[in-house]
C-alpha cells in the first residue's frame, strides 16, 4: 500500500537535490573561470611578444661603437666588389671575330687594319695582340716577350684594389672579436655596480653577440667575393694566353 511521505522526508530529499545542483554549478563555474584565465594569459603573452619584438636596426644598434668600422667595411666591400666585377666583365667581353679579322689583315700585310681592329675592341686581349702586331718583322722571342709584358700589366689592372677584399675578410672578424671583449667588459662592469641579474648583463651580451655575428658575416662575404673575382680574373688571363699563343702560331706559318 502506498505510504504518504512525511514532510520531514520531503524536506530532506529536496535539500539533497539542491546541494547536488549547487556542487555541479560550482564546478562548472570553476572550469569556466580557469578557461577564461588561460585564454587571457595566452593573449597577454602574445601582446608582450609583439611589444618586445626587436627590429634588425635596433639589434644592430645594440652592437655599440664597434659597429661603425664594421659598417665602413661592409660599404667598402660592396663598392669594391661591384666595381671590380663590372671591370672584369667588360675586360672579358672579347669579340669572337677579332682573331679572324686580325689574321686576315696580317696575311695580306695590312697591319694598320689589324691594329684598328684591336683598338676597336678595347679589351686586354686586344691590347696584347696590338702590341704583338706592332712588333711584326722582329724576332719571335722579342714579340713574345713584348706581349708577355703587356699581359702582365693588363692582369695587374684587373687585380687592382682586389686586395681590399682580402683585407676586409681578415679584419672584419677581428672587429667582431674586439666587440666580444668590449661586451665582456660591459657585462662585468654592470655586474659589479648593479648586481647579478639578467637586466644588468643583457647589454654586454648584446654587444658581444651582435658584433661577433656581424664581423663574421662581413668577413665571410668578403672572402667569397674575393674568391669569385679571382676565378673571373683567371678566366680572363686564360683568354689572353690563348689569344697570344694563337697569334704567335699564325705569324710563324710558312706563308708569313
Amino acid at each position: 500500500m502506498y505510504k504518504t511521505p512525511k514532510p520531514i522526508e520531503v524536506f530532506v530529499v529536496f535539500s539533497y537535490i539542491c546541494l547536488v545542483q549547487t556542487k555541479h554549478m560550482t564546478l562548472l563555474s570553476v572550469l569556466l573561470l580557469q578557461a577564461d584565465t588561460a585564454i587571457s594569459g595566452v593573449a597577454d603573452a602574445a601582446a608582450v611578444a609583439a611589444v618586445e619584438k626587436i627590429s634588425l636596426f635596433n639589434l644592430l644598434m645594440e652592437g655599440g661603437a664597434l659597429m661603425i668600422p664594421l659598417l665602413l667595411c661592409s660599404i667598402l666591400m660592396v663598392y669594391v666588389f661591384v666595381e671590380r666585377l663590372m671591370t672584369i666583365r667588360k675586360a672579358s667581353a672579347v669579340d669572337p671575330t677579332l682573331m679572324v679579322r686580325i689574321q686576315q689583315a696580317v696575311d695580306t700585310g695590312n697591319t694598320a687594319a689589324a691594329i684598328a681592329a684591336c683598338k676597336g675592341n678595347n679589351t686586354p686581349v686586344a691590347r696584347v695582340l696590338e702590341k704583338g702586331i706592332k712588333r711584326i718583322g722582329k724576332p719571335i722571342d722579342y714579340i713574345e716577350k713584348s706581349m708577355e709584358s703587356t699581359g702582365r700589366l693588363e692582369v695587374y689592372q684587373l687585380e687592382k684594389n682586389l686586395s681590399i677584399l682580402s683585407t676586409i675578410a681578415g679584419i672584419a672578424p677581428i672587429f667582431g672579436f674586439l666587440g666580444t671583449i668590449a661586451g665582456m667588459i660591459i657585462l662585468f662592469f654592470n655586474v659589479q655596480h648593479q648586481g647579478f641579474s639578467l637586466e644588468t648583463i643583457a647589454g654586454g651580451i648584446y654587444t658581444k653577440m651582435v658584433t661577433s655575428a656581424v664581423g663574421l658575416i662581413i668577413g665571410l662575404l668578403a672572402y667569397v667575393g674575393y674568391a669569385y673575382l679571382n676565378a673571373k680574373i683567371n678566366k680572363a688571363v686564360n683568354q689572353i694566353e690563348a689569344a697570344s699563343v694563337e697569334f704567335l702560331d699564325s705569324i710563324q706559318q710558312p706563308n708569313n
